[in-house]
């Protein structure tokens, strides 16, 4: 979302497309015969004055957008560490130091391949399939791909892999591997073009970039038009035929109501991307594109996608099967439209950015975690604007928990991250603000700082196979309790211009265990694995076992 440029236009025929909608039944997604209790509120304690983490995003109004969080382990103890987009300023590096169970500790690691400055945000991805971590670096100019060379060191390696950064400003990403590609392909959002004034063609060209022939090097990026700003990207399986399609989010203030709209692209291998459009049953969407989240919220084995914008945000599933791409809106059943601040006192709408689902409280419903903060100075919508936490309930909806949690700031916030960053089982917090310090939160449970006190038990899982797509991006990990499946897709991508890559949390309640399988690339569907509550396991494509992983110390 960016400042308005005000258009003279004409007469503008406004096209609205119809669906046919269908009663959404909200506890259709949780019916078991042991269904899962919703637990209430964790406590969050903020431990950015202790924590180590001295770093602010930053710039001119060309940096509004943007701000992303990275979250992965670049020295391979299983802690996530964390990149930071700078803006104007330079990135940041930061290694995990926190004690296992303990108040969170990071060590700022200064190298000049990664204190990048004009960083919108970042993605870490294992591109060369070497089992070190590589970022890719989004910003203000040159994007840049940053090999892992272990113990948090990183080099450039744009020339090396053949890869052409471009030139403009980037504000999404997304990869997948096509089969048995020896690389990714990579997926670039382009937002604004300055130089301009065509009321058409006011975005710059998103980028498809696929493999090179050789295989050890990346083609030339070929455009994906129309564009309109994209500000959010995400490969997924939406319909589960094995193939990755790319859905973008974009950005309306930067295109004509007769032109632009929210995206999707079949890429198949081997051939060029092609839209869907009506005629495939796709529904046309205009939104403040912000950020993208999935999640298989009603078990049906399909993801549904959350959608962050301006006013309201949507959360959209399949109006019937999986054939064609026709979405509907369900947000407001199940409480999540969050178009307005819940506190405050600012009646404004709401601005929201990074959306992610987690299960912050381990009682076996995934969760909803709603970055929100002002572009800037937009006296349209809110000032005080605090970000939403959404807990899972046991009949489908959502109840916000933000201010139970403590985590209510009016801070612009951007970019954001749950993860287990001391290793613990439960999901800290950590947000980017435009304009304003990082922020983390340590989850301590019911509990407090001296005395942490988990509320539900939990697994944390690491899937890997060989070969080029080391972590298996593509891949459904199923969860089972009882008769409750728990689904989530492996994906790169989404979010608001920055995403994780590391342990996969579930919450498991009560039990004491849980079955565990993964749908590996390529359709072939692994075992049932019994695995432990309150542990974390490596389940490795071929391998009848999963594997029990300890941190050093603990």
């Amino acid at each position: 979302m960016a400042r308005r440029r005000y258009l003279v236009i004409g007469l503008v025929a406004l096209a609205i497309v119809g669906v046919a909608l269908v009663p959404d039944v909200a506890g259709r997604a949780l019916s078991s015969r042991h269904p899962a209790i919703a637990l209430g509120a964790p406590r969050f304690v903020e431990e950015t004055a202790t924590a180590g983490i001295e770093h602010v995003y930053g710039g001119g109004f060309e940096y509004a957008t943007g701000g992303g969080v990275s979250a992965f382990d670049c020295n391979g103890d299983g802690k996530p560490d964390l990149y930071l987009a700078g803006g104007s300023g330079a990135a940041a590096l930061y290694r995990n130091d926190s004690p296992i169970g303990g108040a969170l500790r990071f060590t700022r690691i200064r190298a000049a391949a990664t204190d990048l400055a004009g960083a919108t945000g970042a993605y870490p991805i294992d591109i060369d399939g070497d089992g070190i971590i590589d970022l890719v670096v989004l910003r203000n100019g040159e994007n840049v791909l940053l090999r892992g060379l272990g113990g948090c060191r990183f080099e450039r390696a744009n020339e090396r892999w053949g890869f052409d950064g471009g030139s403009s400003i980037t504000t999404a990403f997304s990869a997948m591997w096509e089969g048995s590609a020896g690389l990714p392909t990579l997926a670039f959002g382009r937002y604004t073009d300055p130089a301009s004034n065509d009321p058409h063609h006011l975005c710059f060209d998103n980028e498809l970039v696929r493999p090179a022939p050789s295989g050890d090097r990346f083609g030339r990026p070929v455009p994906l038009r129309p564009s309109w700003c994209a500000l959010s990207m995400l490969f997924s399986d939406w319909s589960r035929s094995g193939r990755m399609d790319l859905r973008i989010s974009n950005d309306k203030q930067y295109y004509l109501p007769t032109d632009g709209e929210e995206q999707l692209w079949r890429i198949s291998q081997g051939a060029a991307a092609s839209l869907y459009t009506a005629d495939d049953g796709w529904v046309n969407l205009q939104v403040n594109g912000m950020g993208i989240a999935s999640y298989d919220l009603n078990g049906d084995g399909y993801p549904e996608i959350y959608l962050t914008s301006q006013a309201d945000n949507r959360l959209q599933t399949l109006a019937a099967d999986a054939s064609r791409p026709t979405y509907r809106d369900i947000a407001l059943r199940r409480g999540t439209n969050s178009a307005q601040p819940f506190t405050g006192g600012d009646l404004r709408p709401s601005t929201a950015w990074h959306d992610e689902f987690a299960d912050v409280n381990n009682d076996g419903l995934v969760d909803l975690f709603v970055a929100k903060g002002n572009v800037s100075d937009q006296t349209d919508y809110a000032q005080k604007d605090p970000s939403d936490l959404f807990l899972g309930q046991q009949d489908g909806t959502f109840r916000e928990a933000a201010d139970a949690s403590g985590i209510v700031t009016f801070d612009r916030a951007r970019g954001a991250a749950l993860a287990d960053f001391n290793l613990d089982g439960m999901l800290d917090l950590v947000m980017a603000s435009y304009g304003t310090p990082v922020r983390i939160w340590r989850n301590v449970g019911t509990g407090d700082a001296s005395h942490p006190r988990a509320m539900g038990n939990w697994i944390e899982l690491s899937v890997a196979q060989s070969g080029p797509n080391a972590n298996a991006i593509g891949a459904w990990v199923e969860v089972r309790v009882l008769d409750r499946v728990a689904r989530r897709e492996l994906t790169i991508g989404g979010g608001h211009a920055g995403g994780q890559l590391g342990w996969i949390h579930f919450g498991l309640g009560e039990a004491q265990a849980a079955d565990v399988r993964v749908l590996w690339p390529g359709s072939e569907t692994g075992p049932w694995l019994r695995v432990p509550a309150n542990e974390f396991t490596v389940v490795t494509r071929g391998i009848a076992e999963a594997r029990r992983w300890s941190p050093a110390g603990s």
